[in-house]
Parts: structure tokens; C-alpha cells; sequence
């Protein structure tokens, strides 16, 4: 998930800037009511991936929380609660989820016409918002739409096994210089010595 949510934030800013820099140097394209309903019908093929933002977005801050939960959980839980707490715990995050996921979800799907229509109205032509339209409607994107969330866990799953010995170490040390600002114990001895937690 935090690539998907790295994803999407280089791509919104790649686009905020090719849409700031269009904007200084080039005239805006003409529009006309068969350009609105072009964007309107990208806006609809794209609800699905506004949605699944949405809910990226929503679940990340949870699944974070699960991993701090976890680490918490081995130090200061006593052994034989720790089940019990956890189940309560994933119960929370799931509440949260259930309850949070639907607002934001709602509040993209009405600032998408706001944000991204006039974005494509201003920067495409009605002949590339057709040739648009008839890329998304296609079975060529349907099928890549369908492997996307695949090929993001397979890079996801490799990057994690391949960084994860370089990041780890920094993350621990960030997770101490905090702890150590905010004026709190500092981690167990086999916590600061990256012996990881097994998980249940």
C-alpha cells in the first residue's frame, strides 16, 4: 500500500506540474458542450480508480497503526493478553475503516469533476478526449486496469525484500531519535537490536 499511495502522490504531482507549467506557457483548448460530456464520460470510466484511491488513502493510516499495534503488542502486553487485545485492536482499525472508507470515498467522487474535469477539458483536445475514452472502454485497458493492483504487489513485494535491509535499520533509528525527543523509554533490547516480532 505504500506503494500504491507513492504512486499515486508522484503522479498527482507529475500532473500538478505539467498542468502549472501548460498553464503559464500555452493557451488553454477551446471548449464546447461535446467536450464536457467527453470529460464527464472519462470522469465515469475513472470512478473506479478514484474510488480505490480513496480507500488507499483511508486504509493506510490503519494498516500503520496495525504494524506500530504489533510492535507495541510484544513489549507491553503480557504474553497471555496479548490475542485478546489484539483482536480488540483490529476491531477498532476495522471500524474505522468501515466508517471512514464511504466518506472519503464519497468526498473524492464529488471533487473529481471539480478538480480533474477542468484539467482535461482545458489541456485536451475533443478528438483526444475520444481517443481517450476509447483507450479506457477498451478490452486491452480493462484487462491491464484488472493486473494493475497484481503488478503493483509483485513490484511492492520485491522492492520491501530488497530495500527492506537498507530501510529498516533507518526507520529504527528515526523510531529512537523520536522516542528519545518526545522523552519516552527506549525500545526493548530486542527491538533495537532488529530482531523482528513473529507474527501470529
Amino acid at each position: 500500500m505504500n506503494l500504491r499511495i507513492l504512486t499515486l502522490a508522484v503522479a498527482l504531482a507529475s500532473a500538478a506540474g505539467a498542468y502549472a507549467q501548460g498553464t503559464a506557457a500555452s493557451a488553454p483548448v477551446a471548449s464546447s458542450p461535446a467536450k464536457k460530456q467527453l470529460v464527464q464520460k472519462v470522469l465515469s470510466l475513472q470512478q473506479p480508480g478514484i474510488e480505490n484511491m480513496a480507500r488507499a488513502l483511508t486504509q493506510e493510516p490503519a494498516q500503520q497503526l496495525w504494524q506500530q499495534a504489533e510492535m507495541a503488542l510484544q513489549s507491553n502486553v503480557a504474553a497471555d493478553k496479548r490475542e485478546a487485545v489484539a483482536r480488540d485492536i483490529q476491531a477498532d482499525l476495522k471500524k474505522y475503516v468501515d466508517e471512514t472508507v464511504p466518506l472519503v470515498r464519497d468526498r473524492a467522487t464529488k471533487l473529481a469533476p471539480t478538480v480533474i474535469g477542468p484539467m482535461l477539458e482545458e489541456k485536451f483536445t475533443e478528438d483526444e478526449l475520444k481517443q481517450l475514452v476509447a483507450w479506457m472502454e477498451s478490452p486491452v485497458s480493462h484487462k491491464y486496469q484488472q493486473m494493475a493492483p497484481e503488478l503493483q504487489r509483485a513490484l511492492g513485494e520485491k522492492l520491501v525484500r530488497e530495500t527492506g535491509a537498507t530501510v529498516e535499520p533507518k526507520v529504527r533509528a528515526l523510531q529512537d531519535t523520536i522516542a528519545k525527543r518526545l522523552g519516552l523509554p527506549p525500545r526493548p533490547a530486542q527491538a533495537a537490536s532488529g530482531a523482528a516480532p513473529k507474527k501470529k
